[in-house]
């Protein structure tokens, strides 16, 4: 985060936020984190076709994340009236798959929490 160009907490928050075990959550693949994180450490989830294992795994824009063919009568999805989608992502619930649109800004992450505070508590 503190060497991309730009501010270092924002860099951080939108670090955190591609995750896929947190657009997995975001999407509404997974009731929780614990839970998304353990979806995508079993291989129930694919990214651009291929089955990706790793919950650190960043996403980039045109990725395309999915629940793979044989998991998706076990996921029991969140529905999408209580669950937010965020405006940086896009979701297809039919086809258990949604499309990453572009990395998230600060104003459309909705966690408050002060990252400037989480910096200066690392450079120390």
């Amino acid at each position: 985060a503190k060497r991309q160009p730009g501010i270092t907490g924002e860099n951080l928050m939108r670090i955190l936020e591609s995750r896929l075990d947190n657009v997995v959550f975001r999407l509404g693949f997974a009731r929780t984190r614990k839970e998304a994180r353990q979806t995508v450490s079993h291989g129930h989830i694919t990214v651009n076709g291929k089955r990706v294992d790793i919950p650190s795994y960043r996403v980039r824009p045109g990725d395309v994340v999915a629940v793979a063919d044989k998991a998706k009568e076990m996921l029991a999805l969140v529905s999408n009236e209580r669950m937010h989608v965020p405006p940086w992502l896009e979701v297809d619930i039919e086809k258990l798959q949604g499309n990453v649109l572009s990395l998230p800004n600060r104003d459309q992450i909705d966690l408050d929490i002060n990252e400037q505070l989480i910096v200066e508590l690392y450079s120390k």
